[in-house]
């Protein structure tokens, strides 16, 4: 046993260290692959290229800088182009910017000044990015690690995961445990050799008490209770991919959240419609369905009982070149939600009543798209012409307005009447679409205004308010505007008059400490790149925030890798995205969090709970022994009862307090201080009195069986059971580090109730079962003698119960005290 103690265990433990290290190791390695196939996979892996004048099917792998290729409707680009040809060309960039509208492209030179700026670069089709209209052509000037998606996959592998707060606490628990263990250790050795003992027996008994100070079983309990939150947490739709990481939410003190995808749902959706003859009309549903209605006036209109609100759907419906199948749109999105917006009202099928004559495409030069057509069953009438964009173009072709089915001139009064009504709207966060009709391009009648928004998700707006009440900051970061980006916060409550709201070339021209200074203030980060995310995260980190990012594209990986806990959606996020977050939400909801932030406090608390228990009778044992030794005393406890007590310390009473259920109360606390240590002025008390009540207990329990001066059977006996029945009542008190034990209930803990069960029982079997007798060097106890142990021994739970009672009295008196001072202080104001 002995030789178990001193080189066996020891070495089984490092050997396990070893082991584990090498399996982090392979496991960082095979993400980092992981990573790089999930970036590929955004490459398609054909693609048309131009070689010696003829169109080929290429490898998009095989593509080198100077190659030509050719983009169409539906392609994803291969690799990083300079258009040189461009017609009517729109190119979904969100998962590379988040920018929720498709981006317009042409072949005209930009600017040097905009060079750093992904959304203002629109003479270059980034790799990995989709097609939603028109077709150009491009020449390669950047493939894999050299394109824009391959920056962000460097800047992933570059950024190395910051250790958890958790692998902190027990990093710097087990640097004392260490330093503490091995000074005591040192003295007693050095006492025994000048009492005369041998250095080798010093040496043995050194060795002993290392293995009895440093509690060996706090690895195996940390890991079983951060598994057990997992599987807890996957019940929550919430994938954990790093054990530490559930408890790491417990101490988040700041959200960095993505706009487009995770506050909203990244679809288009029409919200509002205002007619050239002032009515105004509410459009419910989200998304790319059929569900929602158009309300005016609490009135459902449908169809064409409404003419004035009819004319502007007819003319969104038709002057569209988007289809949705199946609730999935195929084209731009703002031109999904205005078919969305004609399905509600049954009017979809316009779509296919007219025929298109002639057309005339949206450029971002001109910012309108037109189509003249005829009726289907109309053939031999007049072609009519259906325009629809940005207000400010439209309005330059109308010469009159409709009113009430009547077509009237349009004059200043009427001009400013909607320049005012389209200014309300745009500043409310809402994309404005204007739309008029007539017989041709110059002599168009105004129908009205549309107001598109990408909705934020449901539930979200609650779970913000929560997590903001229980001290946890919110900022959102995204590469839309400022107008959109403010609008979406102003709903969901993450912006007041006092916030500050600013965009990524603000962030350029301030390095990390200057922006260290001014992002608590600020809840809107606007036009963000994946380099302004990243910068972001370390100027929180720099102010000692635990920051978790949540985010759904590419253009989030980074960040997701740098942040203290990355979260990624499960249904909208990208590979890349899943594969650099520690944390998946499987259905997108932002409430998950909530219930992880829970989690992870009540992780946290379970974990002191287990480390109070553990040092405390660590020390007791530690204490006992070395008091022992000092005062050259009989060994109280032999091998084979030092072994047991070890049992009980790392077994199934210890490793129960693990999965204590979570504190109701806990997410109302705020998250903790990242400086503060696990052994906090509280806990080393509660650790110190539970030591001191267990060595002084025992020892007179020693003395009183020790007084004919021979060690019997019985002596070490009453001993051993002492201690084993203080370990017991300690356990139960370690349960909550506030309330009392019959507050959180006695048996809402069922493994608890097992675990002290049966190490009560393998107690008695012990003591009472012969073959064990003889193993142990134990004998039977009297029933008289068990009660005396049970009520000595209940004494360390009474004494801490004492002490949780009163540190609960002294936080009432204290919040009483905080409470009337604000009143005051208000009734001063």
């Amino acid at each position: 046993m002995a030789i178990w103690n001193s080189f066996i265990s020891p070495t089984f433990v490092f050997l396990q260290a070893i082991l584990i290290v090498v399996t982090v190791a392979f496991v960082q390695e095979y993400r980092s692959e992981k990573s790089l196939e999930e970036l590929s996979k955004l490459v398609p892996p054909e693609c048309h290229c131009v070689r010696e004048g003829r169109v080929e099917h290429t490898l998009a792998r095989d593509l080198v800088p100077g190659d030509t290729v050719c983009l169409s409707v539906g392609d994803r680009v291969p690799a990083d182009l300079r258009l040189f040809e461009a017609v009517d060309l729109s190119i979904d960039e969100s998962s590379l910017t988040g920018e929720t509208a498709p981006c317009s492209k042409s072949t005209a030179p930009q600017p040097a000044a905009t060079n750093g700026d992904l959304t203002s670069r629109s003479n270059i089709a980034f790799m990995g990015t989709l097609v939603r209209c028109g077709k150009a052509k491009g020449i390669v000037i950047g493939t894999g690690e050299n394109s824009e998606f391959g920056e962000v996959f460097k800047m992933m592998q570059a950024e190395e995961a910051p250790k958890t707060p958790l692998q902190k606490s027990m990093d710097l628990l087990g640097k004392q445990l260490s330093l503490y263990s091995f000074g005591i250790i040192g003295v007693i050795m050095l006492v025994g050799w000048l009492q005369g003992k041998h250095i080798l027996d010093m040496f043995t008994i050194g060795v002993s008490l290392a293995v009895a100070a440093i509690p060996e079983g706090l690895p195996i309990v940390v890991t079983v209770t951060l598994a057990l939150g997992v599987m807890r947490m996957v019940k929550k739709r919430a994938i954990v991919k790093k054990l530490p990481i559930v408890e790491t939410l417990g101490c988040c003190n700041v959200i960095c959240s993505d706009k487009t995808g995770t506050l909203t749902k990244n679809e288009m959706t029409v919200t509002h419609i205002f007619t050239s003859d002032g009515q105004h009309a509410e459009v419910t549903g989200v998304g790319y369905n059929r569900f929602g209605e158009v309300m005016l006036d609490g009135e459902i209109i449908h169809g064409f009982n409404n003419p004035s609100i009819s004319k502007i759907v007819e003319a969104g419906c038709v002057c569209n070149d988007a289809l949705i199948r199946n609730n999935t749109l195929m084209g731009k999105p703002t031109e999904g939600a205005l078919i969305a917006l004609a399905m509600k009202m049954g009017l979809d099928g316009l779509q296919e009543d007219y025929v298109r004559k002639a057309e005339y495409p949206f450029s971002s030069e001109q910012k309108w798209m037109a189509v003249k057509c005829v009726h289907r069953t109309q053939q031999d009438k007049p072609e009519v012409c259906f325009m629809k964009g940005a207000y400010e173009q439209v309005i330059r072709y109308c010469t009159s307005y409709n009113c009430k089915g009547q077509t009237l001139p349009l004059v200043q009064q009427q001009r400013e009447q909607y320049q005012q009504e389209k200014t309300s709207m745009g500043s409310a966060g809402l994309r404005v679409l204007a739309l008029a009709s007539g017989p041709e391009l110059g002599q168009l009648t105004f129908l009205g205004l549309v107001g598109i928004i990408d909705p934020p998700r449901t539930g979200v707006k609650e779970a913000v308010t929560t997590l903001i009440t229980s001290g946890v900051a919110i900022k959102m970061i995204t590469g839309d505007s400022q107008e959109t980006a403010v609008a979406i916060a102003s709903r969901l409550g993450l912006y007041s008059k006092n916030s500050q709201a600013i965009s990524g070339e603000e962030i350029d021209d301030l390095d990390i400490q200057q922006l260290s200074q001014i992002t608590p203030k600020v809840a809107v980060f606007y036009r963000a790149s994946p380099r302004h995310k990243l910068k972001i995260i370390k100027s929180l980190q720099n102010n000692g925030a635990v920051v978790a990012m949540t985010g759904d594209g590419v253009n989030d990986a980074v960040a997701l890798k740098a942040a203290d806990i990355g979260v990624a959606m499960g249904q909208t996020g990208t590979d890349v995205c899943k594969e650099a977050a520690d944390m998946i939400l499987v259905d997108d909801d932002f409430q998950t969090i909530m219930s992880a932030i829970e989690e992870g406090k009540g992780i946290y608390n379970n974990i002191k709970n287990f480390v109070r228990f553990q040092l405390s009778t660590s020390i007791a044992a530690l204490t006992l022994i070395s008091l022992a030794t000092l005062m050259n005393f009989p060994n109280p406890l032999n091998a084979m009862q030092i072994l047991w007590i070890n049992i009980i310390m790392d077994g199934p009473p210890a490793q129960s307090l693990g999965v204590e259920p979570v504190d109701k109360d806990v997410i109302r606390k705020p998250p903790r201080n990242l400086k503060d240590s696990i052994l906090t002025k509280n806990l080393i008390v509660k650790i110190l009195v539970s030591s001191i009540i267990i060595v002084c207990g025992t020892l007179f329990v020693f003395w009183r069986e020790l007084r004919d001066n021979v060690i019997t059977p019985r002596d070490t006996t009453m001993t051993f059971t002492c201690f084993v029945f203080f370990d017991m009542f300690n356990a139960l008190s370690s349960r909550s580090q506030a309330k009392s034990v019959f507050e959180i209930g006695l048996c809402s803990n069922k493994m608890f109730c097992y675990a002290v069960l049966g190490s009560i029982m393998g107690q008695l079997l012990v003591i009472y079962f012969p073959p064990l007798q003889k193993v142990f060097q134990t004998e039977s106890l009297s029933v008289l003698d068990l009660l005396f142990l049970l009520g000595l021994t209940s004494s360390v739970c009474i004494v801490t119960e004492i002490i949780k009672k009163f540190e609960r009295s002294k936080e009432k008196i204290q919040k009483r005290g905080s409470s009337s001072l604000s009143t005051s202080s208000f009734l001063d104001v």
